[in-house]
């Protein structure tokens, strides 16, 4: 059924005559629900803080600050979104760090070597052609003792019959430390003698340079991250 002319034209001209929506009033409703979503988030990052869920704080302050920069609750919770964030990428980094120890066990007889080996932080040439990995290793072994000392895959160690090797820990400057070359072909191995010594300061140190002379030529520099070492793997050492 059509509705008459006449009541249409009425319909629509009460329409018109309606006010339009107020601007101000609809930007504060918008705003007003924004605040609202933006609070939601903010508690879920109050209650990942709380539980020192620092992973989770971080990633939930990273969305909220993302989707409401502006807002009261992403001011609210600034500080403590970078204290979770500084934390949350600490502990990433030390897990990372720990992930770059290898520990074996191998029996020896009715005794077990225990080993402790990091590869260095960014491949070393050491023999006049491409950078190959260097490694360094602490070994207990039941007959041989406590040992420290470097490997290489390629070129060798101009260390027979003793050389220096300059040590730096962290920032400090470098220190000389007695090392040698056995003279065997089963492994391309270089000792540090104060083997007891490399060990503390693989333990105190978060980094470690040592700079040692190859047969190609001058010397090389390889750069440990050691912060991650779980000294109990080696606990004779200790």
């Amino acid at each position: 059924m059509k509705m008459p002319t006449t009541l249409l034209s009425a319909a629509l001209l009460l329409a018109a005559c309606q006010p339009a929506p107020d601007p101000e009033a609809v930007r504060a409703q918008q705003a007003a629900a924004q605040e609202q979503a933006a609070e939601a988030m903010a508690k879920q990052f109050d209650e990942q803080f709380a539980a020192q869920n620092w992973t989770l704080a971080k990633a939930h302050g990273d969305v909220l600050r993302a989707e409401y920069p502006d807002s009261q609750a992403a001011a609210r919770i600034e500080a403590q979104h970078a204290e979770a964030s500084a934390k949350a990428d600490a502990a990433a980094n030390a897990q990372r760090v720990e992930a770059l120890w290898a520990y074996q066990s191998e029996p020896v007889g009715d005794e077990q070597q225990l080993s402790a080996a990091i590869y260095a932080r960014a491949n070393v040439e050491t023999d006049g052609a491409s950078p190959r990995p260097v490694r360094l290793i602490f070994r207990d072994h039941p007959e041989w003792g406590d040992s420290a000392y470097l490997t290489l895959e390629a070129g060798d160690f101009d260390c027979y019959g003793g050389c220096k090797v300059q040590i730096a820990l962290d920032d400090a400057a470098p220190k000389p430390m007695a090392a040698s070359r056995p003279d065997t072909d089963e492994a391309i191995a270089m000792f540090i003698e104060d083997e007891a010594a490399l060990w503390k300061l693989a333990n105190d140190a978060e980094v470690i340079a040592i700079e040692f002379p190859v047969k190609v030529g001058g010397s090389r520099t390889a750069v440990f991250e050691v912060g991650g070492l779980d000294a109990t793997k080696l606990p004779d050492w200790n």
